[in-house]
């Protein structure tokens, strides 16, 4: 089968991305595929025709676009089958501010927050600091802070120039950071992660070898692992995903748990979570990238591929 990588792109995280790539290439070859690989720019319409010439699609694409839904339209457009979700299913991911909402709607708990822009700059007064600041439809935690009072942040407000930035303002929670992936409608192990290098799970603890330490399956009681489980499957469907996604949650001193955000396109390296866990469940990369391929395939039984127009 004749598969395009789609993969690197002009987001922050396009060196992720190509990291990834790598490995996937290497696995998909491995596999007996004919790869080819494209590194996504502008000119969207070269996409399309690669994409004409291929049997199906994997998505390697990190930030805006790739997780934001518009690749997926565009190959649902000319019915090529790809992993991973849908246009609605990742845009709703990738919009924090929207998809804590609908966490919120069913019940789930996610921090307190707001939206800042370039033209709403107001902190409500029912949000309490210590803040975390992030991009509201970033990853790779790029760009995440934490600030301990109104000073350190109103400095960081002032970078706000343009009326189409948008920062999410969540309520810092005190607690572990633990990650849950789902796989075909099943649950993976959970992983604990612990920090080394700073107080959270930014940019550099997730990319640098010694930045963080990852333990799958998570050293939490049975109770606690099930629950978070559960509340991976429910963000998954309640936000529409399809084949894979991978769920952020803080557990509190009072184990308590909070949904931070949900990942539709998690990190493929072999050392990434998702696959970290999935080796947990007994699948090593190769397998999960042939399954992923698999599950992409299967969607597409039904849908008419389109080659014109």
């Amino acid at each position: 089968m004749r598969v395009l990588l789609i993969a690197g792109g002009w987001s922050k995280e396009r060196e992720v991305s190509l990291s990834g790539a790598i490995q996937i290439e290497n696995a998909l070859i491995s596999l007996g595929h004919d790869v080819c690989f494209f590194d996504l720019e502008p000119d969207l319409g070269r996409l399309i025709k690669e994409a004409r010439r291929c049997n199906a699609a994997f998505i390697n694409l990190h930030g805006q676009p790739g997780e934001d839904g518009t690749i997926q339209a565009l190959l649902d457009d000319i019915g090529l089958p790809y992993q991973g979700s849908g246009p609605v299913g990742s845009f709703l991911a990738m919009n924090k501010y929207l998809s804590k909402q609908i966490f919120r709607n069913h019940g789930l708990s996610t921090p307190n927050w707001s939206l800042l822009t370039g033209l709403n700059q107001k902190i409500p007064d029912e949000l309490n600091f210590p803040l975390v600041a992030k991009p509201n439809t970033g990853g790779s935690s790029l760009d995440m802070a934490i600030f301990k009072n109104f000073a350190e942040l109103k400095k960081h407000m002032g970078q706000l120039n343009t009326r189409n930035d948008e920062i999410i303002l969540e309520e810092y929670i005190e607690g572990v950071e633990l990650t849950c992936a789902v796989l075909e409608n099943s649950a993976l192990p959970p992983i604990l992660i612990k920090p080394l290098k700073g107080s959270f799970f930014d940019y550099v603890s997730k990319y640098d070898p010694d930045g963080a330490s990852e333990i799958c399956p998570a050293p939490i009681s049975e109770s606690i692992t099930r629950q978070v489980q559960s509340l991976s499957l429910e963000a998954h469907r309640i936000l529409g995903l399809k084949h894979y996604s991978r769920t952020d949650f803080i557990l509190d001193k009072n184990d308590d748990i909070y949904i931070l955000e949900a990942n539709t396109l998690p990190g493929m390296t072999k050392t990434s979570l998702v696959p970290k866990a999935a080796l947990a469940a007994g699948l090593d990369f190769s397998t999960l990238v042939e399954k992923l391929l698999a599950l992409a395939m299967e969607s597409a039984k039904n849908r008419p591929r389109k080659y014109d127009g």
